[in-house]
This record gives C-alpha cells, structure tokens and sequence, in this order.
C-alpha cells in the first residue's frame, strides 16, 4: 500500500477511535437497557403480570364473598399448579425446541381468551365457582408453557455481563405490575361493580402483551419438532440434581415461600381480621410487590458484589421472621409494612437465584432447565396457596401464618448445611465464567 494510502487508512481508523472513545457509555445500572428488544420484551411482561395480577385479586375476593371458606381459596392455587407440574416436561422440552417468542405470542392469546372466559362466567352465574376453578386449570396450563419461554429467551436478549442487570431490572418491573395490578385490581373491583370489569381489562393486558411479543425482533428458531425421546424430556431435571447450586439454589425457594407464604389468606386477613373492604386486599397483595420492586431497583443500581449466595440465605431468613410479624399483627399498617419487608427479602433470593440458575445453565437446555424452575417456583407460590388454605381451614388463619414463618426459617438452617456450596457462591459474574 502506497505511503499516503497508509497515512490515510491510519487517520481513518485513528479518528474511529477517537469518536468511538467519546461516545457516551450506557451507565452500568441501566446496561441491560441497550437492547430494543429487552425493552419490548419487559414491556410484554409487564402487561401480562399487570392483568394477571388484577385478575388474581378479583378471582380471591369473588370466591371468597360466595364460600366464605378458606379451603376454597386454595383450590384457587391447585387448580393452577396441577396443570403447570404436569406439563413442565413438555413445556422445557417446547422451548428449547421451537421459536420461544413464537410460545409467547400463543400464550398470551390463549390468557386474553380465558380472562374474557372469566368475564362472562362473572355476569352469567358469578355464584357457580366451579367454572372459574375451570377456567383456572387452562390458566394454569397458559402460564406452563408461557414461563419457560420467558425464562429461557431473557438471556438471548442481552450480553452475559448485563445479565444480572436485566434480571434485577426485569424483576423490578414484575414487582412494580404486583403493586399496582392488586391496588389497580381492588379499586376496579369495587368502583366498577364486580370482577366483570376486572377480568375484562385482565383481556386486554394480554393483548397487548401479544403485540409487544409480536414486536420482538430476535429469531431463536430451535431444532423444530424433532420426536422427544425420554432422555430429552428429562435432561433439565438431571442437570438440575447433577448441579448442587442450581438444585440447593431453587428448592431453597420452593420450601421457604411453600412454607411461608400467606398470599391465599389474604382476603381472609382483609374481610375477618382487619374487618376492611377489597380495596384493602388490593393494598395488602400490593405490599409485598412494592418492597420487592423497591429492592429490585436499588439492586440494579447497586448490585451485589460480594458474598452472593450468604446473602441469599440471610434474607431468606429474614422473609420467615416478617411472615412472623405479619401473623402477629392486628394493625393494617404494621401488617403493610411486614409484607413489604418479606418482598424485599424475597427479592434479593429471586435475583440471586435467577442469575445463579441461568448463567449456570448452557442455552440449548434453558427452557427445560427454566421448567424445572418454574415447577418449584409454582409449586412455592399455587401449591403454596394450597398450604395456606389448608393449614388455615385446620389450626385457623393466623397459626397457619405464625407456622409457616418459624418453618422457612427452619428451612434456612436446613439448606445452608445440606447445600455448602450454595452459601459460598461470592461473585454472580463467576458463575458466568465458569460455565
């Protein structure tokens, strides 16, 4: 190449340099923001969890308001979690396997035709409750297939080291739809008369989250629809108990939030104890979402950096010793304020064990890894809700509480001797490089 030709390349490059170096950086709490397409995707979550989480609280105070049982708020959770368990082979195996934002887009319209299920069931016969118990059982398998996906197809939307950005901000951003989805959810109950209107604008979140799926511009097309064999359907649960850390990582979450959460005795504590309206089960479900989202952004901005799984446990811990106060409490603002504090804790486990299960996972076994995952998480929040009902019908509503907080901490001690290795993690960004 001719001298001035050199020259010339040289100064080109020279002058990319300097406009690439002056280019403002993406500051690191908002790193994960980059992408278009993490952007539509937390979108779509957000609508989707926003509907699900006002549909939530107008299905628990309309069966309520007809049984006035609390065995009857449990079936609420079992008839989701049945269906999710059964099919968690099937849905991991779907989301490795096809497009996952294809699942997305079937999901999300399948849950806008089963809200506006639920609207008709509300004007028609809203005291016959054995059909919403069986609309809830398509809910269930929606969501069975819908979580994997989601699951699965954040990692492939940002760099590995923004992960755990995305994960503490996607996280944020559920727990901002469960602040304002049951808040939102009990006003509507109330001032529009009935669940009617509720389940109606439960539809179109769906919708719109359909749209925002259908915005989403990576392609993930999987191998298609190769015939499973049973060593297939069964990898992601040999992964998960061939891996300490993943295993210790979830089913720490699944006892202590089974054992621990009193979301089905909700409407219980608002209509009985408290003596309050729905508005005040809105604000109590809202509670635990609002220390969680709180959490959530103060995680983005100050991630950990140190001691990772420790911290884990410690508040873990710290979530049973508020389920405690909670029971105990007589008070709608100290019952507010407890439930804000077991969001909090529980946020700090979901980050830490999200991005302990992902980047420990490679990406050809996410969604089988990621149903396995969402078994134990439904199995800790539905059959959770089934727990809470039960154990409520036989000791009484407030026992049960008090019961199941001293248990998650019992789980805690139990976990941090059977699963070391869960409690020595340190860095997250160490799991990443180990894989």
């Amino acid at each position: 190449m001719p001298r001035n030709a050199r020259s010339a390349a040289e100064a080109t490059e020279e002058a990319r340099g300097r406009a690439v170096s002056s280019a403002p950086e993406t500051p690191a709490w908002r790193a994960a923001f980059r992408s278009p397409d993490f952007r539509t995707f937390q979108g779509g979550r957000l609508l989707s969890m926003l509907g699900m989480q006002m549909q939530n609280v107008a299905i628990g105070w309309q069966i309520y308001s007809v049984t006035r049982r609390p065995i009857d708020l449990a079936w609420v959770g079992l008839a989701q979690f049945v269906p999710a368990a059964g099919l968690s082979l099937v849905t991991g195996h779907a989301a490795d396997r096809f497009d996952r934002r294809r699942i997305l887009l079937v999901c999300n319209a399948a849950l806008a035709t089963l809200s506006v299920a639920l609207m008709v069931i509300a004007r028609v016969g809203p005291a016959d409750v054995g059909w919403v118990y069986a609309v809830l059982v398509g809910v269930g398998v929606g969501r069975a297939f819908l979580g994997p996906a989601n699951q699965s197809l954040l990692p492939s939307l940002v760099p590995v080291e923004d992960f755990p950005n995305a994960v503490a901000w996607g996280s944020s951003f559920m727990q901002t739809a469960m602040v304002l989805g049951p808040t939102l959810g009990g006003l509507a109950y109330a001032s529009l008369g009935g669940p009617g209107p509720v389940y109606a604008i439960a539809a179109a979140c769906s919708a719109g989250a359909f749209v925002l799926a259908a915005a989403i511009r990576a392609r993930r097309e999987g191998p298609g629809a190769a015939r499973p064999t049973r060593a297939s359907l069964l990898a992601g649960v040999a992964y998960v108990r061939g891996n300490p850390m993943v295993l210790g990582a979830i089913s720490l979450d699944l006892f202590a939030v089974l054992l621990g959460g009193a979301t089905a005795l909700l409407p219980v504590v608002a209509r009985d104890i408290l003596h309050l309206g729905p508005w005040a089960l809105g604000a109590l479900r809202s509670a635990p979402a609002a220390g969680a989202a709180l959490t959530g952004v103060a995680l983005a901005l100050w991630p950990i950096q140190r001691r990772a799984g420790a911290k884990m446990l410690a508040c873990v811990a710290l979530f049973g010793v508020a389920t405690v106060a909670f029971g105990l409490s007589r008070n709608l603002a100290l019952s507010l304020v407890s439930l804000a504090v077991a969001g909090a804790a529980d946020m700090v486990s979901v980050v830490v064990r999200s991005s302990l299960v992902q980047l420990a996972t490679p990406d050809a076994m996410r969604g089988r890894v990621s149903a396995v995952n969402m078994v134990f998480i439904g199995a800790s929040n539905e059959l959770g809700e089934f727990e809470s009902g039960l154990t409520a019908q036989w000791l009484g509503t407030i026992p049960s509480i008090i019961v199941g907080g001293l248990g998650t901490l019992l789980v805690v001690a139990v976990w941090t001797r059977a699963f070391p290795a869960l409690g020595r993690v340190d860095r997250l960004s160490d799991v990443a490089a180990e894989r």
